[in-house]
Parts: structure tokens; sequence; C-alpha cells
């Protein structure tokens, strides 16, 4: 497996309304990696997971949710691992609309990864429950730029994450 250092960051974010998309297909070589049949252990492996997460982690919010996307797909319905993956997903959405002035989005959105998530629970996808809601609190509490206090915690969580083989 590559390490995460491999999996190069895209030139630019995308924020919606601020800038042109990346080309059609750009993020299809990671998510490629996730495919339906997949167990959860070998898709929490793949460079599609561990890509996303880099991805969130240095605050390329809309390429982490394209590139998460097909993991959350490819897990079984109804477990907490889609589910932790879904809550993943809507943390980069939540951040990705901080950055485009929208609070009260991303304070919704940080409510529906509260919900997604176990404060008790094990590590889900390497991930745990406690984890999760340490970055829902710093999400409600971002200005929107990535000097503040929850970037640094979710930038943190998702670094040590994306570097796990």
């Amino acid at each position: 497996m590559k390490a995460v250092a491999d999996i190069v960051l895209p030139d630019r974010a995308y924020v919606p309304g601020q800038g042109p998309r990346h080309p059609e297909g750009a993020f299809d070589h990671l998510r490629a990696t996730a495919r339906p049949g997949m167990s959860a252990d070998a898709l929490s492996r793949s460079e599609a997971w561990r890509g996303g997460l880099w991805f969130l982690a240095h605050g390329y919010f809309w390429e982490a949710h394209e590139v998460i996307e097909p993991v959350w797909i490819a897990l079984p319905p109804n477990s907490a691992e889609r589910r932790m993956a879904q809550a993943v997903i809507q943390l980069a959405n939540g951040a990705l609309k901080l950055r485009m002035g929208r609070p009260g989005a991303a304070a919704r959105l940080a409510g529906q990864v509260e919900a997604l998530c176990d404060e008790n629970a094990g590590p889900v996808m390497g991930i745990h429950g406690a984890e999760m809601l340490a970055a829902v609190v710093a999400l409600r509490g971002e200005r929107g730029d990535n000097d503040s206090n929850g970037s640094i915690i979710v930038q943190k969580i998702c670094c040590r994450l994306a570097k796990q083989k």
C-alpha cells in the first residue's frame, strides 16, 4: 500500500461558487480502491478512506467527501462502519459550509455527525466516537479558517488515521 504522503493533494481546494471544479475523474484512481464486496476492514485500509481523511486533514473538504463516498456506498447498510463513514462525510461537509460562510448549515451538519456517533464506541473504521464528538464540538466553534482550534483537532485526528496501515 502506498504511504499517504504519496497521495498528492490537489492544487487547490474546491469551494462551490468560488472557483472551478476539478476535472471530471480527477479522483477516480482513489475512488476505485473502494469496491462493493470488500470487507469493512479492507475498506478502512483503502486509499479511498485514507486519502479522504488525508484530504480532510489538509482542508480539502469537498475532495474528502468525493473520495470517501464510495467507501460509504460499499459498506454494509445499517452497520457501524457505514454510520462512521457517513459521519466523516458530514464532518467534511460541515467544514466546507463554514468555509463558504454558512455557519447555520455547518451547525446542522455537526448535529448529524453527533447523531451518527457514539462517544463510548470503540474504534470504527479506526475512529473512536469520542474523537468524532470532539470534532463536532470543534466544528461548532469554528470560524472557518485553517488555524482555529477546531481545525487543529480535526487535522490531528485525520492525520493519525490517514497514516495508519
